[in-house]
């Protein structure tokens, strides 16, 4: 069975995904077995997921056409609505963070909004308020822009611990409280979330308990030499075609999540997932010297969302089974936020990122 994978090291992420033959194919290891076996359940997954991800590539060509350069960015987004996740995303500006979603909401057929996160802003200006009727006596509820599909939170750390609070609720449990009523969110829901890593003047740290709700932290650069071209030949004009024809509709999207959550996980994949999360905890357990420079690993959360991460990257790659390189591919968007290192390594300027860099490069994949 030969697949063409995705493959960020085009788009300056550190892993290496293979292509071609799969090493890891269950499908085929379990040629041998008898019919009616685990082996006929995958099949049929695969199959499933074959159909229903028909319109996955023609939702990418379509996104391509508007956005230049950002592969990397658009498959996590991808990812992200198939694994119902929110995604964190460091980039310096003019990099088509809010093109790139405001363009997959067009072609998902989607409400989209985005907030301008400042220090003066209130709770209200997201999740909205109750409004005094004078007439009647009564409260009117006003729905903020948070009640939408896809909601870009730009220069998020801009906003006070207060505001940053009222976000909580809406990622977690996906609804929102005003008064004494409670409102669904609409689904899908995805916030994508800004920083800026070039200026924190004026700026506030994320508290840490919602930094966790973030399913993947991306880190984004500059486009290469040709990228570049192609984004001056498309864009060096007064009015650039940026109009998105619709590919899909949400309820296809629902309709894929349901598919992606009876995606087939071997065990040796989910004891690979366990086994680097845990690593960021304890290290010295799988041989890792680090010398105490973690002084708090990933949490549970970690473990889950990697494990649902790798199961939609597979789906956009047309199989009903994960590979480890799934998995391995996804590591260091998943963990790089949820390990905070010790006053040693900031000493020595080592982030976090290289932490988990090296417990992925350690940990063998099975």
């Amino acid at each position: 069975m030969s697949t063409q994978t995705y493959n960020p090291s085009e788009t300056g992420a550190s892993a290496t995904v293979k292509s071609d033959e799969l090493k890891y194919n269950p499908i085929k290891r379990a040629a041998d077995r008898q019919p009616g076996g685990p082996n006929a359940g995958i099949q049929a997954v695969t199959e499933s997921v074959q159909r229903n991800s028909v319109w996955v590539q023609p939702l990418q060509q379509e996104i391509g056409r508007v956005i230049v350069g950002q592969n990397y960015l658009i498959h996590r987004l991808l990812v992200g609505l198939l694994a119902n996740g929110h995604l964190l995303l460091e980039g310096v500006p003019g990099l088509a963070k809010t093109l790139s979603l405001r363009t997959l909401a067009g072609a998902i057929q989607a409400k989209f909004q985005r907030i301008q996160f400042t220090p003066d802003m209130l709770p209200a200006d997201i999740v909205g308020t109750l409004i005094y009727n004078q007439r009647d006596g009564s409260f009117d509820t006003k729905h903020g822009p948070i009640f939408s599909n896809l909601v870009l939170a730009d220069e998020i750390n801009r906003a006070p611990a207060k505001v940053q609070s009222a976000l909580l609720e809406a990622m977690q449990e996906r609804q929102v409280t005003l008064g004494n009523d409670t409102f669904l969110l609409p689904e899908p829901f995805l916030v994508l979330a800004t920083q800026n890593p070039i200026e924190h003047e004026g700026t506030y740290t994320l508290p840490e308990a919602q930094v966790d709700r973030f399913m993947l932290k991306l880190v984004i650069g500059y486009p290469n030499r040709s990228e570049e071209l192609a984004i001056q030949d498309s864009m060096s004009t007064t009015e650039p075609n940026l109009n998105v024809e619709p590919v899909v509709t949400v309820d296809d999207i629902m309709h894929a999540r349901e598919v992606v959550n009876v995606i087939y996980i071997d065990q040796k994949v989910r004891e690979y997932i366990v086994d680097l999360v845990l690593a960021t905890r304890d290290p010295k357990a799988y041989g890792l010297d680090l010398n105490g420079y973690i002084q708090f690993g990933a949490s549970p959360r970690g473990t889950i969302n990697l494990t649902i991460a790798a199961k939609a990257a597979a789906f956009l790659q047309g199989r009903g089974y994960v590979t480890p390189q799934d998995v391995k591919s996804l590591a260091l968007d998943v963990l790089r936020h949820r390990v905070t290192v010790s006053y040693e390594a900031e000493a020595e300027n080592l982030t976090s990122e290289a932490v988990v860099q090296k417990i992925i490069d350690t940990i063998p994949v099975p």
